[in-house]
């Protein structure tokens, strides 16, 4: 798992289903699904509405070290950030699909008094968990669908800066992570998920049959040992 020589491109293979990945590391960014208090922490939505929490709070630790080393080799990272505005304007039409399939939907229009607690913007809820927080430099994309694409302007961003390889970070695996990497295949980015920095709402078997979907599919499923060895494999300054 050696970075390639001879390119001022740093290029590193990336051991993955079903097959081997090489991936340029300056086209290459880390997309941070979701990691917000509401889903994640003790207190938050999904704690409220009754989801086990030990899955999702299991995969802090990869993804940290995913973002972190990432970040110094150079990838971009960007964050995806769901939520409402304060006034549920841009949450769809009580005629939307939206409003009749959202638990989350549901929960603030019938409990106000837990809107910090959810994920309306501007607050607790709606923030990044502190130990994954954006630095200088990183991309945060507020989104209102479970696809980050839509009504939102990250495929300009990933364009602007010529990025080719998608990874996949964060939650939920079967909802907005999938959803956003379907259309990233759709986009023609090469989208790579990491099965232990994913994690599902439901039985496993939904996150079995995402990663089923997505190496079969539309795309990579990788660990993040592989991915982390082969980040490291770049010598540090080599991608500057």
């Amino acid at each position: 798992m050696e970075a390639e020589e001879g390119s001022n491109m740093p290029v590193v293979t990336l051991q993955a289903e079903p097959e081997p990945i090489n991936i340029e590391l300056l086209k290459t960014a880390v997309v941070v699904v979701d990691m917000q208090n509401a889903f994640v922490s003790k207190g938050g939505y999904f704690d409220l509405a009754g989801y086990e929490l030990s899955a999702v709070q299991k995969i802090i630790g990869p993804c940290k070290k995913i973002i972190s080393t990432a970040r110094e080799k150079g990838s971009r990272i960007v964050y995806l950030q769901m939520g409402y505005s304060p006034d549920l304007s841009d949450a769809g039409s009580p005629n939307s699909p939206n409003w009749f399939k959202s638990r989350g939907l549901k929960m603030i229009q019938q409990h106000p008094e837990l809107k910090e607690k959810l994920y309306v913007y501007g607050t607790w809820g709606a923030d990044i968990i502190e130990e994954l927080k954006p630095q200088q430099g990183d991309v945060l994309v507020k989104k209102q669908k479970h696809d980050g694409f839509i009504g939102t302007n990250l495929d300009i961003i990933l364009k602007t800066y010529e990025m080719k390889h998608l990874v996949f970070i964060g939650t939920a695996t079967n909802i907005c992570v999938e959803s956003t990497l379907r259309h990233a295949f759709s986009s023609g980015y090469f989208s790579i998920l990491v099965s232990d920095a994913v994690s599902p709402i439901g039985p496993s078997l939904t996150q079995e049959a995402t990663l089923l979907n997505v190496k079969s599919t539309f795309g990579w499923v990788t660990t993040s040992g592989p991915l982390l060895s082969a980040l490291r494999s770049v010598p540090v300054g080599s991608t500057v």
